[in-house]
């Protein structure tokens, strides 16, 4: 087992009192600056940094940050949820590590959906049936991973099929 202990540090932002959301910091008792690109080949980093080592995920709807000493999370309902996705991921860093040998670490973030090939391949009538004031903001949440295909009922079948097709590319699985 690479990570036993942490304590975590709830943060409320003080630029902006009036905020729903909190923040967490968990820090890591023990440094897992080598499972890094091991776990970033399992979730399929967003973000991947070499020097200081740090890969950040889309997951949950948050941003995850895993640092060797730290992990940071963004934009929590409260405690309980920065509790139940730290020891997800406390599981997820351990079990990566105990099955590194038969992963191949990666050392970049994993490739993103382009906006201009999204954009193709949708109608572009700006109709908001989607609940997105423009076809270009939907591209940029499909792109990102918070909203799905079959979220534009516009799309032809033949655009639906392909896009689908495009964007499966991405997904880890």
């Amino acid at each position: 087992m690479l990570l036993n202990r942490y304590h975590k540090e709830i943060i409320n932002a003080e630029c902006n009192p009036n905020f729903e959301s909190v923040h967490c910091i968990a820090h890591l008792d023990e440094d897992i600056s080598e499972v890094i690109p091991y776990l970033n080949a399992e979730l399929g980093g967003y973000q991947f940094i070499s020097e200081p080592i740090a890969v950040t995920f889309k997951i949950y709807g948050r941003l995850i940050t895993v640092h060797s000493k730290k992990i940071a999370i963004n934009a929590l309902k409260d405690e309980a949820q920065a509790d139940k996705i730290i020891e997800w991921l406390k599981d997820k860093i351990n079990e990566t590590w105990e099955n590194r040998l038969e992963i191949k670490p990666l050392y970049e973030a994993m490739p993103r959906p382009k906006l201009v090939e999204i954009l193709k391949l949708l109608p572009n009538t700006n109709c908001k049936e989607c609940e997105q004031p423009t076809c270009m903001v939907f591209a940029l949440q499909l792109a990102e991973g918070e909203k799905a295909v079959e979220d534009c009922s516009q799309l032809s079948a033949e655009n639906r099929e392909e896009l689908e097709k495009y964007i499966r590319k991405f997904i880890k699985n």
